[in-house]
């Protein structure tokens, strides 16, 4: 009769060992790249969003009553999403400085907590 040939228990271990080293090191990099990207596509949408009410501003000389009135004029296909939150209600808008100008004159993500730059979402 052959011999039964398998692994043993301290070799279970020790690749066990190895690869909780290689996510330690892997993990905190993986999650940190992930908030890096989310904030850099919220710094995209939230430029995207303000060139086209400067250029719906500039097209019809008033700024829009809401988000979605830049959907519905063909300025956007979709309103963008809000990467940290997942959504595309959350925005805060913002009417210009000078009261007498109404719509929207400025956008700001609901989203709470800081990005990587130690700056509050909500000020971005």
């Amino acid at each position: 009769m052959g011999q039964q040939r398998g692994f043993t228990l301290i070799e279970l271990v020790v690749v066990m060992a190895m690869m909780a080293l290689l996510l330690t090191l892997a993990l905190p990099r993986y999650f940190g790249s992930l908030n890096k990207s989310k904030d850099m596509a919220l710094q995209h949408n939230l430029k995207v969003l303000r060139v086209t009410l400067d250029q719906f501003q500039a097209d019809k000389g008033r700024y829009p009553d809401s988000l979605h009135e830049l959907v519905e004029q063909k300025y956007l296909r979709a309103l963008p999403q809000d990467p940290i939150t997942e959504s595309s209600t959350t925005w805060r808008t913002l009417g210009a400085p000078d009261r007498d100008v109404p719509g929207i004159f400025d956008v700001r993500s609901g989203a709470p907590g800081k990005a990587l730059d130690g700056r509050a979402y909500g000020s971005l």
